[in-house]
């Protein structure tokens, strides 16, 4: 099954890389007088090195790089389509998990392709496109936020699995979901996060570190904090959990930060694919984990919605508040509530699926991928309407 998220996530560059535009026809600005003109970097090469042409062979390079401007041309309208497109897309990612997830609910049957072999692929996929975003640079950055990153670290590990603990037993939900519950408290914040901050005004290269750094500290802290709280409730395999957090979370950063550092100009080429490829990715995930619990998840009813939604709304008015009150400013303070309420539930369905005992243990994280989603659009879209002072 690893073997097999391996070699999805490494063709995705590959296959990405093929429709990017070309990198080395980019245009060169050379300064004539006090005219500007735009060549193919190759051509204007050159003609520094060569003798004078004749009127032939002058005429004829001239065609040659009219041809090459308008291959240019036609490939550069092609991709600002598709920019535009991709943009528009990837903002209205709340829409289409929601239409992913009434699928699922109406015929889960349309997911059963989706097996936990892909499901394993596009999940390392998801923390690929975080990866290939950073360098061990990123992770020096964190040192000089150390403040921000703790407080954020401390809700995401200290506060959120509390919570969810505390909803569980005061809705009384029997000891299966209660264990799903604190799973969806205990692991690390959602990609989708650093979209949300974005919308919302806050500060993304932070939000990208808070995300690392929870990812990380998911090595250990969620099977640490699973068998502390629920080793007596539940079967809990923490030495898997652990085994899946590296297979499926460290690796693949590793390899894209890797890739980011001896191959940056692939990862250049391929960054516009990135947020389609977690888009979709994250569509699929949402679709299958509710697919495969469809049933539970009716039957439970509001008695599991209104806990789970809870949770992901009071960790993010929880998040904003207490780094509000403590002395952070307002862009800080947004994007730690988002950090905070944004859980990465389908990496949570993967790690009940493969580790936890009790089959219902795995229902919670299925509905939290939509609430997850939608709670941290709706605090990034009211955010979005109200302006951040200058001196914030």
């Amino acid at each position: 099954m690893v073997k097999f998220a391996y070699a999805s996530i490494l063709l995705i560059p590959a296959a990405a890389y093929g429709f990017a535009p070309s990198i080395t026809s980019a245009p060169v600005l050379h300064n004539v007088g006090n005219a500007i003109s735009s060549r193919p970097a190759f051509a204007s090469d050159k003609r520094r090195s060569i003798a004078p042409l004749s009127m032939a062979s002058s005429s004829a390079l001239k065609m040659s790089d009219a041809a090459a401007d308008g291959e240019k041309s036609l490939g550069s309208k092609i991709f600002e389509v598709y920019t535009k497109t991709a943009n528009a897309a990837t903002t209205l990612f709340p829409l289409w998990t929601v239409l992913f997830t009434a699928i699922a609910l109406k015929k889960p049957s349309t997911f059963d392709f989706f097996t936990t072999e892909y499901f394993t692929a596009a999940l390392a996929a998801l923390m690929l496109s975080m990866g290939i975003t950073l360098t061990p640079q990123d992770f020096v950055e964190v040192t000089k936020e150390p403040s921000s990153v703790l407080m954020q670290f401390s809700l995401c590990y200290g506060m959120m699995p509390a919570l969810a603990f505390a909803l569980g037993k005061a809705f009384g939900l029997d000891a299966g979901l209660l264990a799903g519950m604190v799973l969806v408290g205990s692991i690390n914040g959602g990609q989708a996060s650093n979209l949300c901050t974005y919308i919302a005004k806050g500060n993304v290269a932070l939000s990208v570190l808070m995300t690392t750094a929870t990812t990380v500290g998911a090595i250990l802290m969620t099977p640490f904090l699973c068998k502390t709280m629920l080793g007596a409730v539940v079967p809990v395999d923490a030495a898997g959990i652990a085994k899946s957090t590296i297979q499926v979370v460290l690796a693949p950063i590793a390899i894209g930060m890797t890739a980011n550092k001896f191959f940056p100009k692939i990862v250049k080429a391929i960054l516009p694919f990135a947020p389609v490829v977690g888009v979709v990715s994250t569509c699929l995930l949402v679709a299958s984990a509710v697919a495969q619990v469809a049933e539970p998840i009716l039957g439970a009813g509001m008695n599991l919605q209104i806990p789970v939604l809870l949770l992901h709304l009071l960790g993010g008015i929880v998040g904003y508040w207490l780094p509000k009150l403590t002395g952070f400013g307002e862009v800080k303070s947004r994007t730690m509530a988002i950090e905070t309420s944004m859980k990465s539930s389908a990496f949570g369905f993967l790690l009940a699926k493969l580790h936890f005992g009790d089959y219902i243990a795995r229902v919670p994280s299925a509905v939290s991928v939509v609430w997850m989603a939608l709670t941290g659009s709706l605090l990034a879209v009211v955010w979005r309407y109200i302006p951040v002072k200058e001196d914030e």
